[in-house]
């Protein structure tokens, strides 16, 4: 039996203390509303959890310090509004984001929130508290976080080790809400008690394979359907660390060989982007235009002639059609990943690279490339939002828990920091592109394809807005109403 999570509504938390707007008298109270899923959370922690599964169910049971706006589908710096905190300010003396809190607010089982409850949040982030997240996905995202002090029950200020001005994307995400300090973390594992507008009920949802977009408008024609980028990009993984991959020429003929708009062809049927690390425009805020995309080594759009040259170095490096290097391909046991290992291994054979692909378990994948147990892999990248920190922290710095392939280079990682550091918007721009470059020169995570995805709703569903680059955090449900 497929399991999952079954949301009741809750006046009990924040929503309670913010009162009704004069527009909800508008909206009808009561309803079921179904959400299939693609897959089952393993807990219903979402600090512990890294995919979908659980953050699309999840959010709506749990509050953030602030929140990207649920009315405005593209996620930025000026659609980041109020949640818990009444308002922020920047310490002027230092790098220090100081919260002033909403009073009155109420956690699911009556007790108060306060200051402590966000300090004991990411204490436990950070990993300095004594009750342990069992697994912690992004602790990267606050390295730069020194400390969490508190003045009273309604301040609370985060101390930081240098700049850091788009923190506050990452305090907006749908992955970062506050947890209590009076329940365990294992006790969130399977009962979450937030201050969101839906109380965790059941662990029973049902599971869905989401059919291709043309069969589900001929089955319900009535479906009302918002087709938007996924800012989680397929990527090739190469581990540096096994020989011959340790080759950074072998790497860039393996990059080379890609022909990532035959990928988008195939998989989204012509509904997707080719992009670099970071989610391209105009879906995505930070990445780089096809112009400067096409700069970059393995982007050049004639894929014969990338091709031609990605023969050429395996020649010199020993291999041809008489010599053919034969190499595992790993990847995560579901279409999502599955299908595009096919295509990558399809691809490598017009290089002399011959791949047998190895599908993994979801329970055992992900231990399996955080130890870097494999060679060639395929996976999807985990991006919470549409936010240079977020990626690079958590995926590409080194020792990043993240960072699969073992790439590290402290050139970059200093060009990381820079660009964390710049305030101004478009310095910030050409910092992240210059990251990005320098990623792909590497060529041990080549990135395949950005994919279109479709949310479909019958016309009853009022109140939804679906998030154009991010998956994650579009799904507070507050406002969202059945008019039936």
């Amino acid at each position: 039996m497929m399991r999952g999570l079954r949301l009741y509504l809750s006046m009990g938390g924040l929503l309670a203390a913010l009162l009704l707007s004069a527009a909800a008298f508008a909206q009808k109270p009561g309803g079921i509303l179904q959400m299939p899923g693609f897959a089952s959370p393993a807990s219903m922690s979402i600090h512990e959890e890294s995919t979908i599964a659980a953050g699309i169910p999840l959010m709506g049971v749990f509050n953030n310090l602030v929140v990207f706006d649920q009315h405005v589908a593209q996620n930025s710096l000026a659609s980041i509004v109020p949640d818990l905190a009444s308002d922020w300010a920047w310490d002027e003396t230092g790098p220090a984001l100081t919260f002033h809190l909403r009073q009155g607010v109420k956690w699911h089982d009556g007790k108060p929130f306060t200051a402590a409850d966000v300090k004991c949040t990411w204490d436990a982030l950070a990993g300095r508290s004594s009750d342990k997240l069992r697994v912690n996905p992004r602790k990267s995202w606050y390295r730069n976080l020194d400390e969490i002090t508190t003045n009273g029950d309604y301040e609370v200020t985060f101390h930081l080790k240098r700049a850091q001005p788009y923190l506050i994307a990452l305090l907006a995400s749908g992955q970062s809400p506050v947890y209590p300090c009076h329940v365990s973390l294992r006790d969130m594992r399977s009962h979450p008690i937030g201050t969101g507008p839906f109380i965790a009920g059941n662990f029973d949802m049902i599971q869905l394979a989401i059919p291709e977009l043309q069969d589900l408008r001929s089955q319900i024609p009535q479906a009302q359907c918002d087709v938007v980028m996924d800012n989680n990009s397929r990527d090739l993984l190469i581990n540096r660390a096994k020989p011959p991959f340790d080759n950074l020429e072998l790497r860039r003929a393996m990059a080379l060989s890609l022909d990532r708009q035959a990928f988008i062809e195939i998989l989204t049927e012509g509904q997707g982007a080719v992009g670099g690390t970071i989610l391209p425009p105009p879906d995505g805020v930070w990445g780089m235009p096809p112009d400067v995309l096409h700069s970059v080594p393995g982007y050049g759009p004639d894929v014969a002639k990338n091709r031609t040259e990605a023969r050429e170095i395996m020649q010199q490096l020993g291999y041809g059609p008489d010599k053919r290097l034969a190499v595992k391909v790993s990847t995560r046991d579901v279409p999502g990943y599955r299908d595009a290992a096919v295509i990558a291994i399809s691809q490598l054979r017009e290089i002399y690279i011959d791949g047998e692909l190895e599908p993994i378990d979801t329970a055992n994948w992900f231990p399996r490339v955080i130890r870097k147990d494999y060679t060639i892999g395929v996976t999807v990248a985990e991006g919470g939002l549409d936010e240079p920190d977020q990626k690079f922290y958590e995926t590409y710095v080194c020792g990043a828990d993240r960072n699969y392939t073992g790439y590290c280079n402290d050139e970059t990682d200093r060009l990381i920091d820079r660009q964390s550091i710049e305030a101004d918007p478009e310095k910030r721009r050409k910092l992240v592109w210059e990251v990005e470059h320098r990623l792909a020169e590497d060529a041990s995570r080549p990135v395949l394809l950005y994919s279109r995805f479709a949310t479909c709703m019958q016309p009853r569903l009022k109140g939804l807005t679906t998030m154009t680059n991010s998956r994650f955090n579009g799904w507070r449900m507050e406002d969202v109403w059945l008019d039936k």
